[in-house]
């Protein structure tokens, strides 16, 4: 497929029959294991990738870095990906499109984009943000690309007031982000079925993405709750990583090998995920 048709084919997946179940990889070999193992798309981790590269989460890192780290997963994988644009390395529309330009031309189909600042952890205001979404999509429009936009509200978790006033402002700057042209939206924060149920709702039924984590229903129960798109987030990083702790652990305290060698893949296999598919 050419990468317009990636595009409009990652489209389609948040409409289909089944969810979407979208794994986040952090470097070329996690993202090749995701493709292989049958994943209709990938999509890059924010957190995952940046620490890979020793930055923290957020927009420490060049935009260039960022962009070459993004084009090296996208050259091997025959999938959709799409790439985690954190608030968009940029604090205008004007530079939040030149970004995604960037993004599109480094080979990704798609983006996720937050309406708040890692370093503050204060929401940008609405208005601000329904303004960039806007100018990435005309961006997209003038470059005749099919852009696949998941806008992020994190106003359950920083937004003001009571439990109730901060679901109400994300369901409000959701509404808003789906009126100012992105294809899903992503409520960070979002957990129990009940919550996730009248959310769906609430935005008549548009393209709902969840992440998964503690307390999550599973993919079964979300399918009937009506959620269209399930994300790993920074999750398989957190289990990878928990993986090499637990290894050392062994190894310093018991002097064995089985975490290291249980289950691992082989030297050719490794090799393997440098290469793209045929």
């Amino acid at each position: 497929m050419s990468q317009s048709e990636k595009a409009e084919a990652f489209r389609a997946l948040h409409h289909g029959k089944h969810l979407l179940i979208l794994p986040n990889a952090w470097d070329v070999p996690s993202a090749r294991i995701f493709e292989n193992a049958g994943f209709p798309a990938v999509a890059t981790s924010s957190a995952g990738m940046m620490v890979s590269l020793g930055y923290r989460d957020g927009e420490e890192i060049g935009l260039q870095e960022f962009l070459s780290a993004v084009r090296k997963i996208a050259r091997v994988l025959t999938v959709p990906m799409s790439a985690d644009l954190v608030a968009g390395f940029g604090t205008t529309p004007e530079e939040v499109a030149t970004s995604v330009k960037g993004v599109i031309e480094a080979g990704a189909i798609g983006i996720n984009i937050e309406d708040f600042t890692h370093a503050t952890g204060k929401l940008h205001k609405v208005e601000v943000q329904v303004e960039k979404i806007r100018a990435i999509r005309r961006k997209a429009e003038s470059m005749k690309f099919p852009l696949v936009i998941n806008a992020r509200t994190d106003a359950l978790r920083y937004g003001e007031g009571s439990e109730e006033a901060r679901f109400s402002e994300g369901i409000a700057r959701a509404n808003k982000y789906r009126d100012a042209g992105a294809d899903c939206v992503y409520p960070m924060g979002l957990v129990d079925a009940g919550s996730i149920s009248r959310f769906v709702k609430q935005v008549d039924h548009f393209p709902v993405n969840v992440m998964i984590r503690k307390g999550l229903p599973p993919i079964e129960q979300l399918q009937k709750l009506g959620v269209a798109r399930v994300s790993f987030g920074p999750g398989a990083s957190y289990a990878a990583m928990g993986l090499l702790k637990r290894i050392s652990r062994e190894i310093m305290e018991k002097g064995t090998y089985e975490s290291i060698l249980g289950g691992a893949i082989t030297f050719d296999e490794l090799n393997s995920l440098a290469i793209p598919k045929s």
